[in-house]
């Protein structure tokens, strides 16, 4: 059963994203607000990024695999799993190629 959620994203002045909020019952996720830049300028994270929730959501769906000897596991959950896990490797790769051009961390490039 999905309970919805409030999402708001914000851009900055040239139109990137510039970090926002999602509120749901039971969670609230504050997202990384621009970028963190590179070499000896780079910033700390100051909110959540897509991988770390998406990890959060794989974790969650493995302990209900693994919950009560395997007692919730199920063909769905595998589904879920696989497409999650699909998806890290998706933005992996996106990530390994903005390094690669030398434009990770910053809003330069695609």
């Amino acid at each position: 059963m999905q309970q919805g959620f409030i999402a708001e994203n914000d851009t900055d002045n040239l139109g990137y994203p510039a970090g926002g909020t999602v509120v749901g019952t039971g969670f609230t996720i504050s997202w990384q607000r621009g970028p963190l830049g590179r070499g000896d300028d780079r910033l700390a994270p100051n909110g959540a990024f897509v991988e770390d929730v998406i990890q959060a959501a794989i974790q969650r769906i493995e302990h209900y695999n693994e919950a009560a000897f395997g007692q919730f596991s199920c063909a769905e959950n595998t589904l879920a799993l696989a497409n999650l896990r699909a998806a890290i490797k998706s933005l992996e790769a996106r990530t390994a190629r903005r390094e690669q051009q030398e434009v990770e961390g910053t809003h330069e490039g695609s």
